[in-house]
């Protein structure tokens, strides 16, 4: 597990602060699952996806298939999956014409679809300023921290 100052680990140290190991936690490894079966995370901050990297990464996947499986939890209230990270992943998948993409399924709480999407986007391509701010906004109100309690995590 990533440490950070004083041992915590937390937003901005990166998915495996919130996710410590490889396998789903409910003994699951990577699985193909439908893409139909996937649902969007409903706290995804980017609002924006540039469609020439998207497309880009779609060429990908169509020669090297999806080399790092999405994270998904399985959907409260029916069925199927509620992402929870790699939609990027998940719309060039869908633009390069797969049925299925490799998952693992991992047990999240509302607020750890809100922590992973956050910490997933600050670590690959950086949102911009205003979903940043829409983002961290979301995450004090959804959940009520105080600035210097989400500044800890």
């Amino acid at each position: 597990m990533s440490q950070t100052r004083g041992g915590r680990a937390g937003l901005g140290r990166g998915l495996s602060s919130l996710l410590p190991d490889a396998q789903a936690a409910d003994g699951e490894g990577a699985q193909q699952i439908p893409i139909e079966a996937i649902r969007a995370n409903p706290f995804q901050p980017r609002r924006e996806f540039d469609e020439d990297a998207l497309a880009e990464l779609a060429a990908s996947i169509e020669v090297h298939g999806v080399l790092q499986p999405i994270s998904v939890r399985r959907a409260p209230r029916g069925e199927g999956f509620e992402l929870i990270a790699g939609e990027r992943r998940l719309r060039a998948a869908r633009q390069a014409g797969l049925a299925t993409i490799p998952a693992l399924v991992r047990p999240a709480t509302e607020r750890e679809l809100v922590e992973l999407a956050l910490v997933e986007n600050l670590q690959r391509e950086d949102l911009n300023a205003i979903e940043s701010a829409v983002a961290y906004r979301r995450y004090l109100d959804e959940f009520g921290y105080t600035q210097e309690q989400l500044a800890e995590r």
